[in-house]
């Protein structure tokens, strides 16, 4: 004979008492739970956001619990290395100090913009970029050539800005064809400036910076000097900051190459210069430029 079957659910008293329930710490559903952020190496060069503040920039140095950021600007901004802190190419991750083993990768060019591995220059634009003489364009060469072989910019120079307004009409810019001249000393009531007035197509643009030669758009602390001396009117401003720095006279495209050895980006040059390419090298490569 089978015992009686007891229809009472078990007890949940346990010897000494009621036995307590267990709860999962984590009560969120799995579909509202966030995937983990990937990993990356906080590199230098590393160019990332952080969303919180909207600060884009690349990482110059990372410590523990904490990485530093510089913008195209220079400034410095540093941030807790957080999970899922920072944003690489939209995406959120999680900065974590390098390796010692860890392989440098520059993500910057020497303008600041994001380089593109491997990028093959383009085929050259009909647009062009014109600057005032062979050390500009030497210089913009050096800081933006990275940039302008990506976008397929040329740069040619100009044995100063006397004929602008005849080389425009020859040059004949169209929407296809966007011109863009760098002036120096480009400063209300000059020479200069009356002659890029004069400049009147909407497919070209003129714009300057108010130096009197771009020698002087390369910070003095680049180079190793308080400031860049004043010259009288009237003499050859090369030859007088040469005579004035003790630096040879005689021979002042030599001097010029020892300068330009000393600008290693963007960082070395005056706002008032890289404003101005910027704005030149957007201009030429607008949507609808060929």
């Amino acid at each position: 004979m089978r015992p009686p079957v007891s229809r009472h659910r078990p007890s949940s008293e346990g010897p000494t008492g009621p036995r307590p329930r267990v709860y999962q710490a984590d009560l969120t559903p799995p579909w509202k739970k966030q995937r983990p952020a990937p990993e990356v190496q906080a590199e230098p060069g590393l160019v990332v956001e952080e969303p919180g503040t909207g600060f884009c920039g690349a990482v110059i140095r990372c410590e523990a619990g904490t990485v530093t950021l510089e913008d195209r600007f220079g400034k410095h901004r540093v941030f807790p290395l957080e999970p899922r802190g920072f944003l690489l190419e939209g995406r959120p991750v999680t900065l974590v100090r390098p390796t010692s083993s860890a392989p440098v990768r520059p993500t910057r060019t020497a303008s600041g913009s994001v380089a593109v591995p491997g990028a093959r220059a383009r085929v050259a634009r009909a647009g062009r970029i014109y600057v005032e003489g062979r050390h500009d364009a030497e210089l913009v060469e050096k800081v933006w050539g990275d940039d302008l072989r990506v976008e397929g910019v040329v740069v040619e120079y100009l044995e100063g800005v006397d004929d602008l307004p005849s080389i425009v009409a020859e040059f004949a810019p169209g929407p296809d064809a966007r011109l863009g001249v760098l002036v120096d000393h480009l400063v209300p009531g000059t020479k200069e400036w009356r002659i890029a007035r004069s400049v009147t197509s909407e497919h070209a643009l003129v714009v300057g910076h108010p130096y009197i030669d771009v020698w002087e758009a390369v910070k003095p602390s680049a180079v190793g000097i308080p400031a860049w001396p004043r010259v009288p009117h009237g003499q050859d401003w090369k030859t007088g900051v040469c005579r004035a720095l003790g630096w040879p006279s005689d021979n002042t495209g030599a001097v010029w190459q020892a300068i330009l050895k000393r600008v290693g980006s963007y960082r070395d040059l005056e706002p008032e210069l890289l404003g101005r390419v910027e704005e030149l090298i957007d201009f030429v490569t607008a949507p609808g430029a060929a």
